[in-house]
């Protein structure tokens, strides 16, 4: 079985609602910086950016 090494969970958030959506991993090694994604929000029921959350 493969190691995960320095990959985290981290949680996204809608910008216009602030629901907590999408739960994802990341590099850190890579993005060390906060992810912004475009994602389809359920309650908003449209495209919107999603944050990474603490």
């Amino acid at each position: 079985m493969a190691k995960k090494g320095n990959r985290v969970i981290i949680t996204l958030e809608c910008t216009d609602c602030k629901s907590r959506n999408y739960v994802t991993y990341k590099n850190k090694r890579n993005d060390a910086g906060r992810m912004e994604l475009d994602k389809y929000c359920k309650r908003c029921k449209k495209h919107s950016s999603h944050k990474e959350t603490k």
